[in-house]
């Protein structure tokens, strides 16, 4: 079974809560033509949504349906990941995402800017309507490390990083949303239990998979300076044949710590998904 076939099969366990979230999305754009209709072409175009793929999985395991505030929590969170791909693409001068142009090959670089920020306005009015302080501090804390580590990835440009150090990249850039939208769902919920060891490892495996076939494929990171596990390990831009092997077992480790972090959870089948969705993305 290929890829998209068994992601797939796990996405149709939750489909329709994530379609709730994807319409809740679209629903509060509220800008002027052509921006308006750009930005929902944006936000729907064929998705992975995987943080909340995840969360609404994790949530079903302990037997939790997802209601009105986990729809609207998500909203935030799908926002805050489409606008801070908003401005990857003007970093990195993309033409296209997800089949579609870009906000900064159709409009220009200061107007994708500025839909980016709308963007992350309306993630925050989404958090804020679930009137808890608690979450708007986690999420305004993410916002931060997610900065952070977008500066890390322009500085270091044309340097080859420690392995800590991108490690730390991919947590701050990547995996602290995938923490947050986890951490905020079990608050929401009311679920006491400690889910951000799955979160990170799941989120730092997610990053270096990307990373890995990035590198096997159209090696544009390369090109950009942009040197990720292959080149840290292999210490040399002009091969990357030594690093991949190490990747792959760096991926593994961090797979397999997501794995035992949930194994005192009850076995259900959505345990069962969260399982075989560490298997997919092992398959890099």
């Amino acid at each position: 079974m290929k890829f998209q076939d068994e992601y797939a099969e796990i996405y149709n366990m939750v489909k329709n809560d994530i379609e709730k979230v994807s319409n809740n999305v679209i629903k509060e754009i509220n800008i002027e033509e052509p921006f308006k209709s750009k930005l929902i072409n944006i936000l729907t175009a064929p998705s992975k949504h995987i943080r909340t793929l995840i969360s609404f999985l994790y949530l079903k395991m302990f037997g939790r349906e997802i209601d009105e505030k986990q729809i609207i929590f998500h909203s935030a969170i799908e926002l805050a990941h489409n606008a801070s791909l908003i401005h990857d693409d003007i970093m990195d001068e993309s033409l296209i995402r997800r089949n579609t142009d870009t906000l900064n090959s159709s409009f220009g670089d200061k107007t994708a800017v500025i839909c980016g920020d709308y963007i992350l306005s309306i993630a925050m009015q989404q958090i804020c309507k679930l009137n808890s302080i608690q979450l708007v501090e986690i999420f305004s804390q993410t916002l931060s490390e997610m900065t952070q580590g977008e500066m890390f990835q322009i500085n270091s440009k044309y340097k080859i990083p420690k392995i800590d150090e991108y490690i730390k990249k991919n947590y701050q850039k990547t995996a602290k949303l995938f923490e947050t939208a986890l951490e905020g769902s079990l608050i929401l919920a009311n679920i006491n239990t400690n889910a951000k060891e799955f979160a990170k490892n799941f989120g730092i495996a997610f990053q270096i998979r990307d990373d890995l076939i990035n590198t096997l494929t159209t090696k544009s990171d390369l090109s950009d300076g942009i040197y990720t596990a292959p080149i840290i390990f292999s210490q040399d831009i002009t091969t990357t044949e030594n690093g991949i092997e190490k990747t792959r077992i760096l991926l593994n480790n961090y797979l397999s710590n997501a794995e035992k972090s949930l194994q005192f959870s009850d076995n259900n089948e959505y345990k069962q998904a969260l399982i075989k969705l560490l298997g997919i993305i092992g398959h890099a």
